[in-house]
């Protein structure tokens, strides 16, 4: 999977929405690949420019569905209080970054049947818009098949190319090759059956690795009969779901070693915060100075967690109005949720946090959001240590 992405686009409800940069590798192939495609189909001269302008808006059109099937993902997750803390559309599609994984299979089954039930209803869209247009049917299945008599027009190819390559990403996510959509299901289900989630991850990611090795398999066997790019595509999906997959089995076999530990067993119970109404000035004075720390948790009038106040932005306040701007007026707001964590979540919880591996702390926080510890990074490497050092000689594991 990417990390942080490259270029960021906009933000969509505080979610950071951004490309990699194999994006436009992608992004080059399927408008070279599609310009060709309609120009063959319209039997369009060389000269004219009508296949690429086809091209150009099927190819945006088709990532747009990609990162509305990610938002279907993000808003459901945040109904559930998950904070994401970005999307990322890379070589192989998109990716919904979650600040911590799910604590339900209810949520689990939600969120991961979100992106698909997106992606059905761009597909039902495209294909209502190409019957119209088509003026029947029959006539938009022709376009979809690219009929010897069909009455074929630029619009109507692209919204029937659209309406089948949102048909293929349904069906391709719906297969239970975990961390694939499907795969996720498979979790949901498998939790709620056993009751016991390391037990359906590691249900889940097995089965992930076992499709991954089948892609592979029919990648190569794609490569041996000529079709080169399909064959190497598919071969590299499934190596990276298999990465992912084991991954994912790596990390279950650690959590449950951690057993019930919780945040509030590791966190510093006594952290050293900044409130909102303290100046700049003093900021830098009382707090970076003193405890030189790149960044501090800014708390408001009721003690609640509300951001982080980062040494460079304080710098940033020209020195003839830092006794006057407040903390408030510079802080960076947590508004997506993705700088903090319930003191009361599962330990397991912090590992492969985007947020904790940026700032190296998190701030935790109680029910009711006030601040009532920080944790490091440091913190949860001690405790996964020691839940991983063997037992004494003599001692049952």
């Amino acid at each position: 999977m990417p990390a942080r992405s490259a270029l960021t686009l906009f933000h969509v409800r505080g979610i950071r929405v951004g490309v990699d940069y194999s994006w436009f590798f992608v992004l080059f192939l399927v408008i070279l690949w599609l310009s060709g495609y309609y120009e063959e189909v319209l039997g369009s001269t060389g000269s004219s420019s009508t296949p690429y302008v086809l091209a150009a808006t099927s190819a945006f059109a088709f990532f747009g569905s990609i990162l509305l099937h990610e938002l279907g993902h993000a808003l459901v997750a945040m109904r559930h209080g998950i904070a994401i803390t970005e999307i990322t559309l890379w070589l192989f599609g998109g990716v919904a970054q979650m600040a911590r994984d799910t604590d339900s299979p209810r949520a689990e089954f939600r969120i991961a049947a979100a992106g698909p039930a997106v992606t059905l209803l761009i597909a039902v869209a495209c294909t209502a818009v190409g019957i119209g247009l088509a003026g029947s049917e029959r006539g938009f299945l022709d376009a979809m098949v690219i009929a010897e008599d069909a009455e074929l027009s630029g619009p109507l190819l692209v919204v029937a190319w659209l309406a089948s390559i949102n048909a293929l990403i349904l069906v391709f996510n719906l297969i239970p090759a975990f961390p694939l959509d499907g795969g996720r299901v498979v979790r949901a289900i498998a939790w709620k059956v056993t009751g016991d989630r390391n037990r359906a991850t590691s249900f889940a990611a097995n089965l992930g690795q076992g499709f991954s090795y089948l892609f592979v398999a029919i990648g190569v066997l794609l490569l041996l009969q000529g079709a080169v790019i399909s064959g190497i595509w598919l071969a590299l999906i499934g190596f990276l779901l298999g990465s992912s997959a084991r991954g994912t089995a790596a990390r279950t076999a650690v959590t449950s070693r951690l057993g019930d530990m919780k945040v509030a067993d590791v966190m510093d119970p006594e952290p050293v915060a900044i409130s909102g109404d303290t100046t700049v000035e003093r900021a830098l004075d009382e707090y970076f100075l003193r405890y030189q720390w790149p960044w501090f948790p800014v708390i408001d009038s009721a003690q609640r967690f509300v951001g982080l106040m980062v040494r460079e932005s304080a710098d940033a306040v020209p020195e003839e109005t830092r006794a006057t701007r407040l903390v408030s007026e510079t802080f960076e707001p947590d508004s997506s949720g993705a700088l903090q964590i319930r003191d009361d979540a599962p330990i397991e919880a912090l590992l492969g946090n985007p947020s904790l591996s940026r700032f190296g702390a998190l701030a935790a926080v109680d029910a009711d959001g006030v601040l009532s510890g920080v944790v490091t990074r440091e913190q949860v490497g001690r405790a996964l240590r020691d839940a991983l050092q063997p037992p004494p000689t003599g001692e049952p594991a």
